[in-house]
């Protein structure tokens, strides 16, 4: 049985997470746990608009891997994180959150009293199909449930320490790529503003006592950012496992595509 998150998280060592989003299927799920290396998947419904029905699928799929799973979601509602959790998913991730107070209520959605108000249902995968009693299923929910929250934007920066300090929130992950962007340094990866931030979020993490991640551009940035402390890489997405694969096996025939357009 694999561990929690929250347990991966606690040995301090580095955990190595891919993403799912547009070409999300278990089997592809199987494939990167046959492979071997990898902690956890973590779905992209935000950008992969990934139904309930192939989150259920995709869990399930991790479970009998033995891998960890959590979702990628815009925290426009209580049902969007609940449904997450019901269908499977060890925890979620909330897009483009900008204020401690967004990331209270997300916390507040994702759990149940006396810390939350999550929506109650226990006849899913989470409540092993109604076979816990609703005490154990709040305790155990609550004790388990991962939540990030993805600082990629320039306020969430500025509200970083008071992100981080918001109680039962586990990991700040770094989205480069919209934090950049929000900053008006589109893929400047090497702006030392760009570190400046990241150095804020390394920091805020540690004065808190939690972990940070992020979605690494190259294997330099990834090594930086773990020498900040950083211990979740995100490496690795669907359609960029395809896209090099495909390239890799052109160049590997590469006379027999001569002049293909």
């Amino acid at each position: 049985m694999s561990l929690g998150l929250k347990q991966l998280l606690k040995q301090h060592k580095l955990v190595r997470v891919f993403c799912l989003g547009q070409l999300c299927d278990p089997k592809f799920l199987e494939m990167v746990a046959l492979h071997g290396g990898y902690d956890a998947v973590w779905l992209d419904q935000e950008h992969g608009s990934l139904s309930c029905a192939q989150l259920e699928q995709a869990t399930r799929a991790a479970r009998a891997s033995g891998l960890e799973t959590f979702v990628r979601l815009a925290p426009t509602d209580y049902a969007t994180v609940m449904r997450a959790l019901e269908a499977g998913a060890g925890g979620v991730m909330a897009a483009q959150v900008r204020s401690a107070r967004q990331a209270e209520q997300i916390v507040q959605w994702a759990k149940f009293h006396p810390r939350g108000q999550r929506g109650i249902n226990s006849t899913g995968i989470d409540g092993r199909y109604g076979m816990m009693s609703l005490p154990e299923y709040f305790q155990e929910a609550n004790a388990k449930t991962f939540i990030a929250i993805q600082i990629e934007h320039t306020d969430a920066v500025e509200d970083v320490e008071h992100i981080a300090a918001v109680k039962d929130v586990d990991l700040l992950f770094v989205g480069p790529a919209d934090l950049s962007q929000s900053m008006g340094l589109p893929a400047q990866w090497d702006h030392p503003r760009h570190w400046q931030a990241i150095e804020r979020v390394a920091q805020a993490a540690r004065n808190n006592g939690i972990h940070w991640a992020v979605l690494p551009m190259n294997p330099a940035y990834a090594k930086r950012c773990v020498d900040l402390g950083c211990n979740m890489l995100s490496l690795g997405i669907d359609v960029w496992f395809v896209q090099r694969g495909l390239k890799a096996f052109q160049a590997e025939y590469a006379e027999f595509f001569s002049g293909a357009r």
